[in-house]
Parts: C-alpha cells; structure tokens; sequence
C-alpha cells in the first residue's frame, strides 16, 4: 500500500489552484509513484468560502484558520499559497509544528526573514522547498545539463526578462500584488524573483547589483475602485557582477503591451550560447561555437533543441514525450520534487536557503535603487 501524503493548504487563489491541480494530477504525470498525496484541509481567509472550495475540489475539510490546519496531526505538509507578509510566520508555526513545507516565492519580505527560515530549515531537517516552478521545465534542465558539461565554457555575458502587461490598464483595480504593504515589493519580488532564481540556478551566485525601479503610474484605480497612489514598482532594471565573472542585465515589467508571460534569458560562454522563451516552451536553442563554418554554413547556427515533454524517468509518460509542454508542466515537477522528498527524506532544490539567497540580492537591488550605486550581495 502506497504512503499517502496528506497536505495542508494554505490560500486558494492562483497558485492555491495549480498547487492543487499538481497535488491531484501527479499520478498521471510520473509512472508508478510510491506515495499518493492530497489536500486533506484548506484554509482562507474566509471560512465559508473555504467550504465551498473544499466540497467543489473535494479537499478533506475547511479549517476555520492556519492555526487549526498546522495543528492537525493527520497533516504531513503546509502548503503556502498566502500573500507575501503572511510567509513568515506560517513558516515559523510549521516548522514548530513539525510540518515539512512547500512555500510559494518569495521566501518572506527582508533578507533577515529568509535567513532565520533557512537556519530554521535545516535546523529541523524537515523537508522545506520554495516554489520557483520554471527551474522544472524540460529546457531549463537541459540549460543547466548543457552549462554542467562545459558546452558553453565559462559564462561572459547573459540578460533575461519576465515582462507582463498587467499594469498597462489604470483603470483595472490594482491587486495585491502591486501594493507594497501586502507583497512587500513589487514587481521584482514577483517576477523579478523567478528571473533571478534562474540566473543563478544556470550560471551561478551573484557578487553586487545595480537597480533602478520605475513607476509607470502614479495613481490608478485601487483594489475597492477608488483613486490610489501606486506603492510599488511596476517595472525594475537591473545591472550584475556574478561570481565566476560574467555581468548582465535583469528586466522584470509589467509595464509592456503585449507581453503575455514573456520570460526569457540568453546566456553567453566562450564555447557557446543559449536562449530560452517560456511563449516558447518547447524549445532551448543552443550554440555551438565550436562548429565551424563550412560551405553554406555547415553546422554553424543556433540549433532548437526538442525538449519537449521529454522528461528524466518517472516523469515524460503523459501525455507523451513528443507532447508539447505547457507552463502547469513546472508545476506539477515542483510539486513532485518535494513530495518525493517528503517520502525519500531527501532534502532536493529549491530549497529554503535558495530563496534566502534571491531575497538577499533583490534586497541589494532595491538598496542600489536609493543609493544610485552598486551594492554588495550581503550573505550572512
């Protein structure tokens, strides 16, 4: 009989939904798991609302708080899918708890937050991952296969992008993701957390920064639909010294007509260079610099490696190796990443400390952001 792994879910908006959907769907996605998993209780910030979640999705029960839910015994793991502010202390009472955890990005608000969930983390040895899904996407593994083996030698030069068009509309109410008092940041905190993550997963830590955050709009439309005073940036630019040498450039907007989800990197060694679009999932385009040109250019060029849905066994079964990917797809590998570690008791990455290192360069960032200058990368 297979161990079930029962999970506490804290949220239910976006992401409360797509950790779900991964939770509920992992068996068809990775052959012949030995564990099971589901959402054995809910918690939001309103309790009949819960309930109607829990019956609709078919979740054990709706906890009257988060209290309730870390409290329960038959709970093996807390899922975060709350506002940024609230992480920290749901982390804290988790950990206390006994509970393993899976917590959406970023980490918490400051860096000295991240650090004592870090310390706090492998103090326990619970096993504790944070949520940063496009590191699980087929050319993102290959990315990192191909920079492991040396393909591009040593990395001189990169720039990525996570652009969307969310705050092109005033007159669309702003949301809690753009209001400093709930997320804690701004736009770098919500997609400039996930450009970094994958910078750093691909090419390595980063020594100091420069930053320059913009707000298109001063005022627009608040969440109750009143005039507000826009808090947060709504677009962040970003300049990095990594430690093996290279230097590039961060954008993260939300600032940009028609963008979608339009995260992508270039990445640039001396042997070659990579290129990556999440419009373009598929696919990761290689370089190969090595290759020389020959009569109608040989074998020279940029070459679309097929990632498709070819993952590493158990996964890459459904709904076919050959099947394009979608974006549930890092999901879903996420979510399956810690739940194998839940059964294994093998800690995997993301972990916690990964996050405390992203929330500790986005710190550095919005420091350069007052100062005009670059700013150390402070890792205590």
């Amino acid at each position: 009989m297979r161990k079930n792994i029962n999970i506490g879910l804290c949220g239910f908006g976006a992401m409360g939904k797509v950790h779900s959907f991964a939770v509920n769907n992992l068996d068809f996605y990775y052959k012949e798991l030995p564990f099971s998993a589901s959402v054995r209780g809910l918690c939001t910030t309103n309790v009949e609302k819960a309930s109607d979640i829990a019956r609709l999705y078919g979740f054990g029960y709706a906890a009257k708080s988060e209290d309730e839910l870390i409290a329960d015994e038959s709970i093996d793991a807390i899922d975060i899918c709350t506002p940024n502010i609230y992480h920290f202390e749901t982390v804290k009472k988790a950990i206390a708890a006994g509970k393993h955890v899976y917590c959406e990005k970023p980490l918490c608000v400051t860096a000295d937050e991240a650090r004592e969930l870090a310390a706090l983390a492998e103090k326990s040895g619970l096993i504790c991952n944070i949520v940063f899904n496009n590191r699980h996407l087929a050319p993102i593994k290959r990315a990192k296969q191909l920079i492991d083996e040396g393909r591009i030698g040593r990395v001189l030069s990169f720039s990525a992008e996570y652009l969307h068009n969310s705050c092109t509309d005033i007159n669309r109410p702003a949301g809690w993701k753009q209001n400093r008092d709930i997320c804690g940041g701004g736009v770098l905190f919500d997609l400039g957390s996930h450009a970094i993550d994958l910078i750093r997963f691909l090419c390595g830590d980063f020594l100091e920064v420069s930053g320059r955050s913009q707000i298109g709009f001063a005022s627009r439309k608040g969440a109750d639909g009143d005039i507000w005073q826009t808090n947060a940036d709504e677009a962040f630019y970003m300049t990095a010294l990594l430690e093996c040498g290279a230097v590039g450039t961060i954008t993260v907007s939300k600032l940009v007509n028609g963008a979608n989800d339009d995260l992508s990197f270039a990445i640039y060694g001396e042997k070659g260079s990579m290129k990556f679009s999440l419009m373009q999932p598929n696919f990761l385009y290689f370089y190969d610099a090595t290759e020389k040109p020959s009569d109608f250019g040989g074998n020279t060029g940029y070459t679309a490696i097929e990632c498709v849905g070819r993952y590493a066994a158990p996964g890459g079964t459904f709904p076919s190796p050959k099947a394009p990917a979608d974006w549930l797809r890092g999901h879903v590998g996420g979510m399956y990443e810690f739940l194998n570690s839940v059964y294994t008791g093998k800690q995997s990455a993301p972990t916690f400390l990964d996050g405390c290192r992203v929330q500790e360069i986005m710190e550095a960032a919005y420091r350069s952001d007052k100062t005009g200058a670059f700013e150390k990368v402070e890792r205590k």
